[in-house]
């Protein structure tokens, strides 16, 4: 006998149950890891502050950092890329060691004066803490996959307070050119749940000052359009630069705790001859930028900073080098541009990164959050451009390439860039 079928809004209570209960989870394990994490990261940036000698132990620091992974993390070593494999092609549960690792190491890294960032530490610890519930649960591949998805956009969005960003983050940067679908309740779920959790621990976030947007007028579209572009080519030389340092490092020393060590030195020596204003995030710097004109060289001398710290193997994120990045060399168009600072300054912030990681439609929502509705459509035209000026390259090598950019254009075969490995 044939039982009736349910209407399907029914049908879908036990899935919205389901995924309610393991988001939930996940996002109290990643937001409160979020949160200590940012503490952690606040204590070490003002004792590097108040003790700028720290800066020559950077060397042995690297080097500690080094010899830590090459003992105890070498299978979590690839990081966020580790996580993207696993979601693309599931095979074993990502190691619970990568939390720990990870957040010591970027804490260290930025302690002795690196240039790095903080949301690959916050998507790996997500990633990680959350992928531990497939057992928990008996989740079969198709829901790791997603469970995995939720652990990256609760990460993100605890980080930077950017809920809805962090959503839409863990569903785009997979694949250049595909957004999954399947997995947008848990992740909405994961993401506002962690940035709650993180709040409800006392994490504060930045804020930045944008008054009210100039007129969207032909002439202000076109700046726009053109800042774009120029943001997009800037997001490719990044992550090129920073693959293209990875791999000389490792064809040219084949022990892996000499690369921080020799980049370490390097770093400190350029430190002691132009100062400490292109280590650490920079947050500092990045609120100057929406605020008044800054030396129209600090977005190259950030750039060169971080693919130094990164490309040599020491630990943290790309993306608040990118916002560093982007809004210095935001700051330094508006005059040619003829807009506000702190307009092109918010653009360049996500416009980067939307370049860097293909990212567009998380980097548009982002600035919406962080700055206001007022932005939104000058950052949507702007983080469209640098997405399609960036090319197919990427800061995240395990990104797969769906279609091309645009019909035109065929996307490249697939395959790691250079160094990737």
């Amino acid at each position: 006998m044939n039982l009736p079928r349910l209407p399907e809004p029914l049908a879908l209570l036990p899935y919205v149950g389901k995924w309610c209960l393991i988001a939930g989870l996940v996002a109290a394990l990643s937001g409160s890891a979020s949160a200590f994490f940012l503490f952690a990261l606040d204590q070490a940036t003002r004792y590097r502050e108040a003790h700028a000698w720290l800066i020559w132990l950077l060397p042995l620091a690297g080097f500690a950092v080094g010899w830590v992974y090459l003992k105890l993390g070498r299978s979590v070593e690839a990081g966020n890329n580790l996580l993207i494999d696993e979601i693309h092609d599931p095979k074993r549960v990502v190691p619970l060691r990568l939390a720990p690792l990870v957040l010591a190491g970027t804490v260290v890294s930025h302690l002795f004066g690196a240039s790095v960032g903080r949301e690959g530490t916050a998507v790996q610890m997500g990633g990680a803490l959350a992928d531990q519930l497939t057992h928990v649960f008996g989740l079969r591949h198709e829901d790791r996959r997603i469970l995995l998805m939720a652990g990256i956009s609760a990460g993100f969005a605890s980080v930077f307070g950017t809920p809805l960003a962090g959503a839409i983050f863990g569903l785009e940067v997979l694949a250049i050119g595909r957004l999954r679908y399947d997995a947008i309740f848990p992740c909405m779920v994961a993401a506002i749940a962690a940035d709650q959790v993180g709040m409800a621990w006392g994490v504060r976030h930045t804020h930045y000052a944008l008054q009210a947007a100039p007129p969207l007028t032909l002439l202000n579209v076109a700046a726009v359009l053109a800042a774009g572009a120029l943001f997009g080519l800037a997001g490719m030389a990044f992550a090129r630069s920073t693959h293209a340092a990875s791999a000389f490092m490792k064809r040219r020393i084949a022990y892996a705790p000499l690369r921080p060590l020799l980049g370490g030195c390097v770093i400190a020596l350029a430190v002691w001859l132009l100062g400490t204003r292109y280590i650490g995030l920079g947050i500092p710097v990045i609120v100057e930028a929406f605020a008044r004109p800054l030396a129209p060289w600090d977005w190259a001398g950030k750039f060169v900073f971080t693919v130094a710290s990164l490309g040599s193997g020491f630990k943290g994120g790309e993306v608040t080098p990118l916002f560093y990045l982007g809004a210095t060399l935001g700051n330094a168009l508006a005059p040619l541009l003829h807009l506000p600072f702190a307009l092109l300054a918010g653009l360049g912030f996500v416009a980067v990164f939307a370049g860097a990681a293909n990212t567009p439609l998380a980097s548009t929502i982002m600035a919406i959050e962080l700055f206001g509705p007022q932005i939104g459509p000058f950052a949507a035209l702007a983080c469209v451009v640098a997405y399609l000026f960036s090319g197919h390259s990427g800061i995240y090598h395990a990104q797969r390439v769906g279609p091309g950019k645009h019909h035109r254009q065929r996307p490249p075969p697939p395959g790691p860039p250079p160094g990737a490995g």
